[in-house]
């Protein structure tokens, strides 16, 4: 029935003129075509289709039936009629009306979700690819069109993230990259075939455009193989190098690229592109840089008279873009990109004046937050070690900088306590090999100021606080054995009253009224512990106006003698520093007594 209707239409459409087909007729041909296709007569579809006498209604109407014909494809229901679909597919694609091929292509493209993305992708960019190299007119805009219509989609995707998900890639992905390139190549060779064509330079933008897209999606959160590894099977490498290839095969090479960004002269001839830059173009360049310094690729076209220090600069604004991210994909670039530009500068070689550019502060504080906040504990562990890193590479002044930066702003005393052990660190140094102004003397008392005082005074939370002041007590205690009263290189004790006033009376304090309050909670829960034994449940307890979630008794009573051992710990510790201020201030009294 579906045939003969089709026929029929076909038979009055036969004896009129292209410029007479009316709407109706166009509906009617794609909804008797459909049914022979849902019916089952692909081959009596196929032969009306490759009938000469039909050739202008099929250029004319067929178009319209390129979306049945694609579904029927990736359907389950093709069956044995799925070369006569594919015939069926490749006729319409030659004989069709190239600029309603297109949009029919790029509507079919849009439709689907999930793992059908990348079928109907991998399907159609092959005679996508044709119907635009049909086109005499707006090739650019056609190509452009197209590329992002296939982004938009394909960023839909989730980019695999290890090397299994990358080998089975079960959305397709990896397989859209390979096919892209291949769908790009004519359009690029086309553009440095023809340089002086306004139209080519159209075609440039769009095809510069995309390059730029995919650097953002799926290169910045995508993983790649080791270097030592088979990286001619890391799909992802591959899709890199070649975008990198087509960026300098149209004029934009890594170079121009990387050393140009930022800079008020516009990079970019292109306006619409211009205004997208600072918005959009952050992420592409961060993750070409990455793919450059840290994987190598493309990295022989950068010139090689670069210092390491003007390498850092240029990368530093990109390492902060990977650290204000929170995917772990993305920011553990920004730790690998900051470890490959720090390793190429000696030790204290990094000049103060750097922490004056704003990226070169706000990259030590995007480490903390990965230190603090990240649930990976590798990825904690590699957060800290490029904060050492950073930290070794700076000058002494820059160090003093750093160190007065991350005290005031932290808020972690995790991290204040690893900051404490490097000012002592320095204060070390400054004592067995060179002097340095910035670790002795007045500069040292005033960023001891920032380090032995308890931001509470007595109500300080000191189990919070703990690794702080641990750190605070293991500095002073170090400088009271260094340091002579009589010498008093360090200032310490000229400052000596002011640090009893502000740390150490206080503390003690602080013990006292702590741990009378956790005797108290565990002699609490003791009793608690036995009622809830006799009721089989569990029990609360509350400790500094917050309630320990709920645990088993014998759990919460853990947590409170640690609590304990901690202030113990602390009480130590303070009890030695304190020893230590009496034996070295009675050996100067004693001394100079002896002088007079």
């Amino acid at each position: 029935m579906a045939v003969e209707e089709l026929q029929c239409i076909i038979k009055r459409c036969q004896i009129l003129e292209e410029r007479d087909f009316k709407e109706e007729d166009f509906g009617l041909f794609q909804l008797a075509g459909q049914r022979c296709i849902e019916d089952g007569h692909v081959d009596q579809l196929l032969e009306i289709i490759q009938d000469e006498k039909n050739k202008t209604i099929i250029k004319s109407m067929g178009w319209n039936l390129v979306g049945p014909v694609v579904r029927c494809l990736l359907g389950s229901g093709a069956g044995d009629k799925r070369e006569d679909c594919f015939l069926m597919f490749d006729l319409l694609v030659k004989l069709c009306n190239p600029k309603e091929l297109l949009l029919g292509l790029l509507e079919l493209i849009e439709e689907p979700s999930g793992k059908q993305i990348s079928q109907i992708i991998l399907l159609l960019l092959q005679p996508l690819q044709t119907v635009i190299q049909k086109l005499s007119n707006n090739k650019a805009y056609s190509v452009g069109l197209a590329l992002s219509t296939m982004w938009s989609q394909l960023s839909l995707l989730p980019v695999p993230y290890s090397e299994e998900q990358t080998q089975t890639d079960d959305y397709g992905l990896c397989q859209c990259c390979k096919a892209l390139i291949e769908f790009m190549k004519p359009f690029v060779q086309e553009v440095v075939d023809n340089k002086e064509n306004k139209e080519n330079e159209k075609l440039k933008d769009e095809l510069l455009k995309f390059c730029f897209k995919s650097l953002k999606c799926p290169l910045l959160t995508a993983q790649f193989l080791q270097q030592s590894e088979e990286v001619g099977n890391d799909p992802f490498r591959c899709f890199a190098t070649e975008i990198i290839g087509f960026l300098s095969q149209i004029g934009h090479p890594v170079p121009q690229i990387i050393l140009n960004h930022g800079r008020k002269k516009r990079t970019w001839d292109y306006l619409e592109f211009e205004e997208e830059e600072d918005k959009q173009l952050a992420d592409s360049v961060a993750s070409l840089t990455y793919l450059v310094f840290v994987q190598g690729i493309g990295i022989d076209q950068l010139p090689m008279v670069l210092s390491p220090s003007y390498l850092l600069q240029l990368n530093m604004k990109h390492i902060e873009v990977f650290l204000q991210r929170t995917e772990q994909s993305i920011f553990s670039k920004g730790l690998e990109l900051l470890e490959n530009s720090l390793l190429r500068l000696e030790d204290n070689s990094l000049l103060y004046q750097y922490l004056e550019i704003k990226s070169f502060l706000a990259v030590p504080q995007g480490l903390v937050k990965v230190m603090t906040l990240c649930p990976i504990e590798t990825l904690r562990k590699k957060g800290l070690a490029m904060l050492q890193l950073y930290i070794d590479k700076l000058d002494s002044q820059g160090k003093y900088t750093l160190f007065r930066c991350l005290l005031n702003t932290s808020n972690h005393s995790g991290v204040e306590g690893f900051v404490i052990q490097n000012i002592k660190n320095q204060i070390d140094v400054s004592f067995k090999k060179t002097y340095n102004k910035w670790f002795v003397g007045p500069q040292l008392t005033s960023l001891l100021d920032l380090v032995l005082f308890l931001p509470e005074g007595a109500e300080t939370d000191l189990l919070q606080n703990s690794d702080r002041i641990m750190a605070s007590l293991n500095l002073l205690r170090y400088l009271v054995i260094k340091d002579n009263e009589n010498d008093n290189q360090t200032g310490l004790w000229t400052e000596l009253g002011k640090i009893e006033n502000n740390f150490l009376k206080p503390l003690h304090i602080g013990l006292n009224m702590s741990k009378a309050h956790y005797e108290a909670e565990i002699k609490n829960s003791q009793q608690h512990s036995q009622v809830a034994s006799m009721c089989k449940g569990v029990c609360s307890v509350t400790v500094g106006g917050e309630e320990i979630p709920t645990m088993p008794p014998e759990m919460q009573l853990k947590v409170l003698h640690s609590a304990l051992y901690t202030f113990d710990l602390i009480e130590s510790v303070l009890a030695r520093v304190e020893e230590l201020i009496e034996i070295k201030t009675k050996s100067t009294s004693e001394e100079n007594a002896e002088i007079k």
